[in-house]
């Protein structure tokens, strides 16, 4: 029996009552980050699905705690998270009963120019086509409640499972060291060795005077690795001459140790060695902010410095949460059984489709 197309006041309705649940899961998660490692959790998870933004992250992690604490879910924590779209060309589709979690997900307009260097642009209408000769470019518009799912609220053909990194204690992945060093070369520092007496009880130090970074020779590869992480943290946010970093000393360093730990996160690499305080002493110290404010900037702002990081060292063997894309020779997708659960009933009602790509993986 087909569905009944829901009217334009329905599907914004929807949608409201939506982002209201999506808001209630970001806050409730955002509440629950009181210590340094409940903070270091949630950055760990965050950086093993970066293709989420900050505030997706935290939403699917505290849903799918929801899910399994109910049975709904097998395991504790989500391995592949994807939208329908992307399911389904994988040959798998939400299991019935699985009604998957609520994430923010962009809305696209089309402009179209025949000159784009005259700055002159129309908005295309939906299916609208360009006309002859026309450039046509996409910009984001807005947000709408998406869903997601969990592979194991899916059924349907097997996917392709990915290697998983195993890293010895004290060893790093190989390259990550060069990649790291590479990075903060570029950017115009040097990299240094030092004895363990030249930096007292500190791994490692960014001198932006004199343009050096410094980390302590006698540690294991992987401390090493991180403290290089840490300190090109500093690089790229930290510069006294273009950041306001006198005015959120108590979260730089949070920063800075955050990134190191959703880089390494994303390598598999063993959390051990990162010290982040009480969440409230820091998340309290920028002025003219609530401290559930500095959570969502703080996490996002890692977040992106982090995945540009990432966007320059050899590709993680572990992924960033997604299912592994099929073989090219893989056969033409199953098709979905009459009793799979439905896409988001806002599809399909007059916006903007996207790629499942942009739809689910936009940075709020």
């Amino acid at each position: 029996m087909a569905r009944r197309k829901m009217s334009a006041e329905e599907v914004q309705a929807y949608r409201a009552e939506r982002l209201t649940q999506l808001e209630g899961h970001i806050e409730r998660r955002v509440e629950q980050l009181v210590t340094g490692e409940q903070w270091l959790s949630a950055v760990a998870f965050a950086g093993r699905f970066r293709s989420r933004s900050w505030l997706n992250s935290l939403a699917i992690a505290v849903q799918h705690a929801d899910a399994h604490a109910e049975g709904r879910v097998p395991n504790p924590s989500p391995t592949y998270v994807a939208g329908y779209s992307e399911w389904q060309k994988l040959g798998r589709w939400p299991a019935s009963g699985q009604t998957g979690y609520i994430v923010r997900s962009p809305v696209f307009e089309r402009w179209a120019s025949a000159n784009p260097g005259s700055g002159e642009w129309r908005r295309l209408r939906f299916r609208e086509k360009p006309r002859p000769g026309e450039t046509v470019r996409r910009r984001m518009a807005g947000t709408r409640p998406g869903t997601v799912w969990d592979v194991s609220q899916t059924d349907g053909k097997p996917i392709p499972e990915r290697p998983e990194p195993q890293l010895l204690r004290g060893e790093a992945p190989a390259g990550l060291w060069e990649g790291v060093t590479g990075q903060i070369r570029a950017a115009g520092f040097d990299v240094v060795d030092v004895p363990a007496a030249k930096l007292g009880t500190a791994n490692g130090m960014t001198n932006f005077r004199s343009k050096d970074v410094l980390v302590r020779s006698d540690m294991d590869a992987a401390a090493r690795a991180r403290t290089a992480l840490h300190e090109l943290g500093h690089v790229l946010m930290h510069d006294p001459r273009t950041s306001d970093r006198d005015s959120r000393l108590g979260v730089v360093e949070v920063e800075a140790e955050s990134l190191a730990a959703m880089v390494c996160a994303s390598y598999g690499m063993d959390p051990d060695g990162y010290t982040i305080p009480y969440v409230a002493g820091w998340a309290s110290s920028v002025e003219g902010m609530k401290p559930g404010e500095v959570i969502r900037q703080v996490g996002e702002r890692v977040r992106a410095v982090a995945c540009d990081v990432l966007d320059q060292l050899d590709a993680p063997v572990s992924g960033d949460g997604k299912p592994p894309a099929p073989a090219p020779d893989a056969p033409a997708r199953s098709a979905r059984p009459e009793s799979a659960g439905p896409s988001d009933p806002g599809i399909g009602t007059g916006v903007e489709p996207e790629p499942a790509a942009e739809r689910e993986a936009v940075r709020l």
